[in-house]
């Protein structure tokens, strides 16, 4: 059932992405319905120039497919799930956060991007250590999905159990749901990206860190509660805090 999550957010934020590289390099303006979406949630189109923050949001917008089409590659050719089922209230929270977010992204653009003005590509500082993060936090969710999925399988990479058994290596070195942290990474990088000014921005990283956080405390309590010889140095979530 997550595959559909990201099938949705590679179809939906990809789709955003095109017309937004549109609008910012054709000089193209963005369908009525997106102008119609800025308008209901309150975006002035004659909104002022923002300078290099188009940049930021296309750059972001983009990371964000991005990491939605890894995430559906590994659910479809890497991780093995459970037999268990995902609550409907959960599943319908991760459609709509995965529309929302790209969402979240294009109404921080005015409708009229260019407005007749050459458009502005200047890498700062911020975007090189966010892209630097976001690769670092997404490898390292790479290497801790994968350690997850052989858990399952046998020397030849067959499915041969669906139950649950103690992850080592990587991150699972210092807490009990590393993909989780890094996650929570990936969405900090973004912010990095957008120069820590976007204030809806860092709301959805706050929604992030809670949402992974819960997950991640009952992950480590089911460890704890179902192998004597649980790990006892590990964190829950955040190496050495939580």
């Amino acid at each position: 059932w997550f595959i559909h999550f990201y099938v949705v957010s590679v179809v939906w934020n990809g789709s955003l992405l095109y017309w937004l590289f549109r609008a910012e390099f054709l000089g193209e303006s963005l369908p009525s319905w997106i102008q119609d979406m800025h308008r209901a949630l309150g975006r002035d189109s004659q909104s002022e120039d923002m300078g290099n923050e188009y940049f930021s949001a296309l750059l972001v917008l983009l990371l964000l497919w991005l990491h939605s089409c890894r995430r559906l590659a590994e659910c479809l050719w890497t991780s093995v799930f459970s037999d268990g089922f995902i609550h409907i209230v959960q599943y319908f929270y991760g459609l709509g956060f995965y529309i929302a977010v790209g969402s979240t992204v294009l109404c921080q653009v005015p409708t009229n991007v260019r407005n007749g003005k050459e458009v502005s590509v200047q890498i700062h500082w911020y975007h090189i250590i966010g892209i630097t993060m976001y690769i670092w936090a997404s490898l390292h969710q790479h290497r801790c999905l994968v350690i997850l999925a052989k858990l399952r399988k046998n020397k030849s990479g067959k499915v041969v159990r669906l139950g649950y058994d103690v992850p080592f290596g990587d991150w699972f070195e210092s807490v009990s749901c590393p993909h989780y942290f890094a996650e929570l990474l990936i969405y900090v990088s973004m912010a990095i990206m957008l120069g820590f000014h976007n204030v809806t921005w860092l709301c959805v990283v706050m929604c992030v860190l809670f949402n992974q956080a819960l997950a991640a405390v009952l992950s480590h309590e089911f460890y704890q509660k179902n192998f004597r010889s649980y790990p006892k140095h590990r964190k829950a979530f955040i190496p050495h805090v939580l």
